[in-house]
């Protein structure tokens, strides 16, 4: 015979919920016993978007076994309430924040560098691959793909909710609090290497003699070589990274190194 329990999601937790289901309770069905980290995750939200689980009014972990009749209320993090006294379900964040991205996010990838932020993207890049990368090199995984956020190894993501670039580095720079962390123009965004300033004699053979005569400074990434100019496009850039960072605090102006 089934056994059953309520479950209620909160914020936008209900993203991922069927219409029907969100914002109120719902009974979920189950054999056995099942812990509830499975049972979130067979709902459709995967564990790294969760951050406090109350069953009963009571906090518990992922290991948390069901019983029948259970209360259970699931919450994303928290960014103003004071939890501290119950039980934490995600890693502490990364002091600081680098990312590894799936191969559904090319644009917010170049978006990310060029706000300064520290991108692995690959197109060729595999669910394992980037898994891997994200544990050795203490990243978090932004994806399109819920498969991966459900696997046990991720410890750090977050699933974008847009498919459009601009709307998605907005909910990233927003979620993740990067405001005031952004340094623009200090990667590359073709390879994601630093970039730094060089003099004119080191460019001139680099860049046509066009681009030469009608630029003055210069700027080179140190993993790939690729050569950047202060173009007419970068004051567009500027303006699309100001609207992007100010809300919660005054865009950075040293974000390429002197």
């Amino acid at each position: 015979m089934k056994k059953y329990c309520m479950f209620r999601f909160y914020a936008e937790l209900n993203d991922f919920l069927r219409p029907k289901y969100r914002q109120k309770a719902f009974p979920y069905l189950f054999n056995g016993n099942p812990s509830v980290k499975d049972a979130i995750q067979a709902i459709g939200v995967p564990h790294t978007e969760v951050d406090l689980i109350l069953v009963n009014g009571n906090s518990v972990s992922f290991g948390h076994h069901l019983q029948p009749g259970d209360q259970i209320s699931v919450y994303p993090v928290f960014e103003t309430l004071d939890i501290s006294d119950v039980t934490h379900l995600r890693p502490r964040p990364l002091r600081k924040p680098k990312f590894v991205l799936d191969v559904h996010l090319g644009r917010l990838a170049r978006y990310l560098r060029l706000a300064g932020f520290d991108t692995v993207y690959e197109n060729s890049l595999g669910d394992r691959e980037i898994i891997d990368i994200a544990r050795s090199q203490k990243r978090i995984i932004l994806t399109r793909d819920l498969g991966i956020l459900k696997n046990d190894r991720v410890t750090h993501g977050y699933f974008i909710r847009s498919d459009n670039p601009r709307t998605q580095i907005q909910e990233v720079v927003n979620y993740f609090s990067l405001h005031k962390l952004a340094q623009p123009f200090s990667r590359c965004t073709r390879c994601n290497g630093k970039v730094k300033r060089i003099s004119r004699k080191e460019a001139e053979p680099r860049v046509s003699k066009r681009t030469f005569r009608f630029y003055r400074r210069f700027y080179c990434c140190t993993s790939c070589g690729k050569i950047y100019w202060e173009g007419s496009h970068v004051g567009r850039m500027q303006k699309f990274l100001s609207e992007l960072l100010t809300p919660a605090g005054l865009l950075h102006q040293d974000g390429i190194e002197k």
